[in-house]
């Protein structure tokens, strides 16, 4: 497992990323950044761990609606792998860890 060091709203980030994993990896990072920075401009909310939260609700109700599109099980049924649902747990688990070192330095 390699590492990327990206930008998410200004802020660098140090991920792990699996082998052959760099253009999907850099894919999501995008995305949160486009939907973190939207969110910023829209003036409403400032505080970053805010906007992480407005940002990955956002995201995962895009999620669904897609899902909800393709026919397949939406509102209550599970729609994610068990290798999946642990990707995201590690994830969620990353991204707090980030954001409570990023208040530390506020």
């Amino acid at each position: 497992m390699k590492q990327l060091d990206v930008q998410i709203m200004g802020q660098s980030y140090l991920l792990g990323c699996p082998d052959g994993g760099d253009a999907r990896l850099l894919d999501a990072v995008e995305k949160v950044d486009t939907a973190m920075c939207k969110i910023r401009e829209a003036g409403k909310v400032r505080a970053r761990d805010r906007i992480a939260v407005l940002a990955a609700l956002n995201l995962a109700f895009d999620l669904a609606d897609h899902t909800a599109q393709q026919g397949e099980p939406s509102a209550g049924a599970p729609v994610a792998s068990g290798e999946a649902t642990q990707r995201l747990s590690a994830l969620l688990a990353r991204l707090d860890d980030a954001l409570a070192r990023d208040e530390q330095l506020i």
